[in-house]
């Protein structure tokens, strides 16, 4: 087989399914840390959405419900960050590590309590998200997997030129740039900081636990023990890549979201899983390393 042979329109399906989410997991942290909040916690927001959904889909057996419970679950679960780190002072990132844990534990947990298995729970009653393909527009070779997407999935896309719009073209976006950026001289504006702090952190929450739906209800059709695998951690490090510009967020998960894809394809040349499941995380750390090298850098001239 010719290594040419993986860029077809196969690899883009798997790149789109690798992407929404991640995209709307950092869409999420985007926001919380557009007004000051660094939210470590998406990988547990996106855990709790996913068996919130997979629940809730199997007894309405209805994948709207599984949808926004989903969603409503990602919500409350951030109310620990939100009112831990803006009204009681507490510690943004102790906080989010422990929801992280929780999360994992908790959903364990309810899966043998609620379900009465371990490991995976797969059942025929799950409702999963349909793909809603456009018609003539889904036959364009190789482009056309964009327009054959779940309902997420063309949510995550147009939510990144909706968020840009508001983030720099509405009062609201102004005021939350404002709570993150300057919170005192916002304060003496007549906003009030914490409160869009928390709804910012809601807000967060919420399209974390979209990105949790898509994986287990869109993605794949059933719930696996910590199966959101490091995505949240993924999506925290697009927010820092793209300094958390919309535009920005969406590249940064497309550069994982394509790594994650070509793991997968090139397990078909013979590579063991094991080292094609790393091509995310490789990523990840590589990007690490240099915003370090280049923060080092910035710093280092700030100082001369």
């Amino acid at each position: 087989m010719n290594f040419l042979d993986l860029f077809d329109q196969d690899l883009v399906s798997s790149v789109l399914r690798s992407l929404i989410p991640i995209l709307l997991a950092a869409l999420g942290g985007m926001l919380a840390e557009r007004v000051g909040i660094f939210n470590i916690g998406l990988e547990g927001m996106i855990l709790v959405g996913a068996f919130c959904g997979v629940a809730a889909s199997f007894f309405a057996h209805n994948w709207i419900v599984g949808v926004i419970v989903a969603m409503i679950a990602g919500a409350l679960f951030s109310l620990i960050l939100g009112y831990g780190s803006v009204y009681r002072k507490g510690d943004p990132i102790v906080l989010a590590i422990a929801m992280n844990i929780l999360a994992v534990g908790m959903t364990s947990f309810l899966l043998v309590a609620i379900f009465n298995v371990q490991g995976v729970f797969q059942d025929p009653g799950i409702d999963g998200i349909p793909v809603w393909r456009i018609p003539v527009l889904a036959d364009i070779p190789v482009l056309g997997a964009l327009f054959s997407l779940t309902p997420l999935g063309y949510l995550a896309l147009l939510l990144v030129p909706a968020l840009w719009v508001m983030l720099f073209r509405t009062p609201l976006g102004l005021r939350l740039r404002g709570v993150g950026e300057r919170p005192l001289a916002a304060a003496t504006m007549g906003v009030n900081p914490q409160r869009y702090q928390l709804g910012a952190v809601i807000a967060s929450g919420a399209l974390a636990g979209l990105g949790g739906a898509q994986l287990a209800l869109g993605n794949v059709v059933q719930f696996t023990e910590n199966m959101s695998a490091g995505r949240g951690w993924i999506a925290v490090v697009a927010v820092m890549l793209a300094r958390a510009h919309p535009v920005g967020v969406l590249g940064a998960a497309l550069l994982f979201g394509f790594a994650d894809a070509i793991g997968f394809r090139l397990q078909s040349f013979g590579l063991p899983q094991q080292l094609t499941d790393a091509g995310p995380y490789v990523v990840t750390l590589l990007v690490l390393v240099l915003m370090s090298k280049r923060f080092r850098k910035t710093r280092e001239a700030a100082l001369a």
